[in-house]
């Protein structure tokens, strides 16, 4: 049995693809026998954490409201961990939580691996500070570079890291809850309340709506979609700094705020494409959930799109950046309806093998031989 302390600035129920990825690790490694606690920032004054989740002190996240990031804890981890010695500290997120959890763990000679998330350089530049994202970089690389492992979801971005000099890069990769997930839960009922026709087309977006997530190539697409088809329809799934003014411009849309459990299957599992655009992922577990709900997907050739769909098999890749094509490729698929249905059965097959147990399976291989 291994003793493992997470240390993350964000964990459920916070909503994000990060906290969903810890929360299934965290859980699966319990599952296998593992003492595993989470220190986290505190989540709200009523926050008083229990045996194994140790609330820390945190400040907002500027721009990501419910989101907080961790204060320096030097002092507390270290008096944690001289009482208590974990076999190993893994450090989820980069923040200064994170940064004085790699330093005192290094310090007390206790092992220590950390996980690449979120490209936080490349946020910036969508955020008006461009100007600090050589310094951000700068900053994460040299995070990863002082632990025995960084754990990612891809091949591609494991390749890019180590080019950067970053050693020890493994891919220990996601899963996807396939019984969650499931073309099953389509629903005729709510695809009335969003005004879809009989055999019309629903276009859905799940996620953040931030400008990082290049939502304007959605309002593009769209608009293209529906020059060919006028009754197709465009659905909004989640909240963020952008849904005021999507709402604002679009009111003729179906904005469903943030959903979680079956009722977010249900919306996956209703509609008939799937848009993402975005270019700031480091996965995107989003385009897996999709897909496993057995909705056809519209995405760049990147992060997870590019290692999970078969362009014109199972999905439609379009080149990074392209914004010309991926409008293109909107129209197309809302020129042929009848080309949805083989992508859809094809996008859920791809997913039935990518299941969360594999995954934790192989984070505990890298978190044992990083004790090595």
């Amino acid at each position: 049995m291994l003793d493992i302390d997470f240390v993350t600035e964000t964990f459920p129920p916070e909503v994000n693809g990060v906290a969903m990825t810890v929360g299934h690790l965290v859980h699966g490694m319990r599952e296998r026998g593992h003492r595993v606690s989470v220190l986290r920032p505190r989540q709200g004054k009523a926050d008083a954490g229990s045996e194994h989740e140790i609330p820390l002190p945190g400040l907002p996240l500027p721009g990501y409201p419910g989101l907080r990031f961790g204060l320096p804890a030097g002092r507390q981890l270290a008096r944690r961990w001289r009482q208590r010695r974990p076999d190993l500290v893994h450090v989820v997120t980069e923040g200064p939580l994170g940064w004085s959890a790699v330093s005192v763990a290094r310090r007390l000679g206790i092992p220590v691996t950390s996980g690449f998330h979120t490209n936080f350089d490349r946020y910036s530049v969508h955020y008006g500070l461009g100007f600090l994202r050589p310094a951000v970089a700068t900053y994460l690389r040299t995070l990863h570079r002082r632990t025995r492992a960084t754990m990612v979801p891809t091949a591609a971005l494991a390749a890019d890291l180590a080019g950067e000099g970053i050693s020890g890069v493994r891919v220990v990769g996601r899963g996807v809850d396939a019984r969650l997930y499931d073309p099953a839960r389509r629903s005729d009922e709510l695809r009335g309340q969003w005004g879809v026709p009989a055999n019309g087309m629903a276009c859905l977006y799940v996620g953040r709506m931030a400008a990082e997530k290049n939502l304007a190539l959605i309002e593009k697409s769209f608009a293209a979609i529906q020059h060919s088809n006028p009754t197709a329809r465009m659905i909004w799934v989640g909240d963020g700094p952008s849904a005021a003014s999507l709402r604002q411009q679009h009111p003729e849309q179906v904005f469903a705020g943030l959903r979680l459990g079956d009722e977010l299957a249900c919306h996956y599992a209703s509609a008939d494409l799937f848009l993402f655009p975005s270019l700031s992922e480091t996965y995107g577990n989003v385009v897996a959930e999709a897909m496993a709900s057995g909705l056809p997907v519209l995405a760049y050739r990147s992060a997870a799109a590019a290692e999970l769909i078969v362009d014109g098999e199972s999905g439609v890749l379009i080149p990074p950046g392209d914004e010309t094509s991926f409008i293109a490729a909107a129209r197309r698929l809302a020129e042929c309806p009848q080309c949805l249905p083989a992508l859809a059965t094809a996008a859920r097959q791809a997913m039935l093998p990518r299941n969360w147990g594999e995954v934790v399976q192989r984070f505990e291989a890298v978190a044992c031989a990083a004790m090595g």
